[in-house]
């Protein structure tokens, strides 16, 4: 779970219930470990891998062009450019569409778009980053549902030298990151020799107007 005191104020709850932290920088950071039940989670994991278009993109990075260390698949209303690629969007699966709009309703963000990714393995990995994008507008929110083998978020503060927090992200969890986040932190899936099996994420967001 995430930790470290002088950047993290922990609400009460019990460990499996959902916990609400306060980071530095005035984010925020909510977590549900059981917000899909075990059952719901694997029938979501398995539609995914074989529903999904999933695709191994090529992005750009200190300029190099390199493969992402994953599989991607981009839904939703608008396009979205990262790392010097633009995705145009996917149309939503009916299961996609199920999922956003029970997002939408335990948040109260209006999500219009979804970034899948498919870790293969503990080799696969994301690697340290923000998703502060102009597409995202200056304060997004981004809900994360986690499917599969449980892997290990490291959120990082831009400028800070504190230690990382740690977040285990089990399967069936959402996870918020709330306003701020993005300004103030970094976040990365560091590869894990450990992890058991596939895991698949989707990332909800706004794409804002221009």
């Amino acid at each position: 779970m995430a930790r470290d005191e002088a950047a993290c104020r922990q609400a009460s709850g019990a460990l499996n219930s959902p916990r609400r932290w306060e980071l530095a920088g005035g984010a925020t950071l909510t977590f549900d470990p059981h917000w899909l039940g075990a059952s719901e989670a694997d029938r979501v994991l398995r539609a995914h891998l074989e529903e999904i278009e999933w695709k191994q993109r090529t992005i750009r990075i200190m300029g190099r062009d390199v493969l992402q260390p994953r599989l991607s698949a981009w839904y939703g209303d608008a396009a979205y450019t990262y790392s010097g690629v633009t995705l145009r969007p996917l149309p939503w699966t009916p299961l996609l569409a199920e999922l956003r709009d029970r997002v939408i309703a335990a948040v109260g963000e209006r999500f219009n778009s979804v970034l899948c990714n498919l870790y293969r393995t503990g080799s696969d990995s994301m690697g340290l980053h923000a998703d502060d994008e102009k597409e995202l507008g200056p304060n997004p929110v981004i809900a994360s549902v986690s499917l599969g083998a449980t892997r290990r978020l490291v959120l990082r503060h831009k400028k800070r030298r504190a230690a990382p927090l740690h977040l285990d992200l089990t399967s069936g969890s959402l996870l918020v990151m709330g306003p701020g986040t993005q300004t103030f932190w970094r976040h990365e899936v560091p590869k894990d020799a450990q992890a058991a099996g596939p895991r698949v994420n989707l990332t909800f967001r706004r794409i804002v107007p221009s």
